[in-house]
């Protein structure tokens, strides 16, 4: 009894069915309907479908019109195979067709499907009323809808301001010029403004009050000789103590500047020397800078001409703006492009 079953599975496994079905038993003439070849078979076997192609008639008066791809399907596990074609027909002749059984071959075994019928039918027509006939239409011309347009027009409008945009900032950049004009005023600060500024810089670290001296004296004799050069124009930091005092009285005969020399003398006697000054003594020297320049300033540069200073500075662009308007440039340039494309595909799609 057990190899009796075994012989039947073993039957049953081998076993290879063909099964043939069809969409519509009826068509008009020149309708089309699809007839769907299933074979079923183990995995291993081979198969070889019907040799026909498109073109072809199963029978007379029937047509194949295409031929899907085969579609396998697993079954079992894996262990058999579900084999779906698909063929397209169509007949051009009203009758009553009798199409022929599908031949398979598996493992060179030969399989047939069932057969089938296929009625076509004719296109009814009037015959009683034979001069109701009626010739192809005249072309008519698609009244014009603004509606339709509308959009197409504003992108359009855009698009042109987007190009004129893109043109003006290229004119821009080729000839090295920013997108905006900014011009400004050029800043200039006052000598004994900058002076005093420093001075205030040094109250308030205390460098005065520290014991070396050295530090103090290099820093206020420095603000004196800026000052000193920006006030009067001559080269005061390449100068010896005594050469500025000489050329200060030449600048201002009738002006006492003992009090300014002395501050001179102690600063290089600290800074040569390596003389100790007393924390009153720094104090003092101190509010004589600051009495100096408070007694020598002026309101207005002398040094500088006063057209220069109302001059219109036009800011230059620096190397990574340049790169900034390249970058822009390129993206407003792919925006409009994406723009235009997407302009002519509706025109395209509103009129074919």
């Amino acid at each position: 009894m057990l190899l009796l079953l075994l012989f039947i599975m073993m039957k049953v496994n081998a076993q290879v069915t063909v099964d043939i079905k069809i969409d519509s038993l009826e068509l008009y003439v020149g309708e089309q309907t699809q007839v769907t070849l299933d074979v079923s078979l183990n995995a291993n076997s081979k198969l070889l479908m019907p040799q026909v192609n498109v073109g072809d008639t199963l029978v007379s008066g029937v047509e194949i019109v295409g031929i899907e791809k085969a579609d396998t399907l697993l079954l079992n596990e894996g262990t058999r195979h579900l084999v779906s074609q698909r063929y397209v027909i169509t007949s051009f002749d009203s009758a009553l067709y009798y199409l022929p059984p599908f031949v398979v071959v598996v493992d060179g075994k030969k399989y047939e499907s069932q057969s089938l019928a296929l009625r076509i039918l004719s296109i009814p027509v009037d015959t009683v009323h034979v001069e109701r006939f009626y010739g192809p239409k005249e072309i008519m011309d698609v009244p014009f809808a603004w509606r339709d347009w509308s959009f197409i027009f504003l992108l359009s409008t855009i698009l042109l301001l987007w190009i004129l945009g893109l043109l003006y900032l290229y004119i821009r950049y080729r000839d090295n010029k920013p997108v905006i004009k900014i011009i400004k005023l050029a800043s200039k600060i006052l000598p004994h403004t900058q002076a005093m500024q420093e001075i205030d810089r040094i109250k308030a670290e205390k460098v005065w009050a520290k014991e070396d001296s050295k530090e103090y004296y290099t820093r206020l004799t420095s603000i004196l000789r800026t000052y000193i050069e920006k006030r009067y124009g001559f080269n005061a930091m390449e100068m010896t103590s005594t050469e500025i005092i000489d050329n200060l009285l030449k600048e201002r005969h009738n002006e006492n500047f003992n009090e300014l020399s002395d501050l001179f003398k102690t600063a290089d006697l600290v800074k040569f020397a390596k003389y100790s000054t007393l924390i009153n003594e720094n104090d003092a020297n101190l509010v004589n800078a600051i009495d100096f320049i408070n007694q020598t300033k002026k309101d207005v540069d002398e040094n500088i001409d006063p057209k220069a200073e109302e001059v219109l500075i036009e800011q230059e662009r620096n190397r990574r703006t340049l790169k900034s308007m390249r970058i822009g440039l390129v993206f407003l340039m792919l925006i409009g492009f994406v723009l235009l494309c997407y302009i002519f595909w509706l025109i395209y799609d509103l009129v074919v």
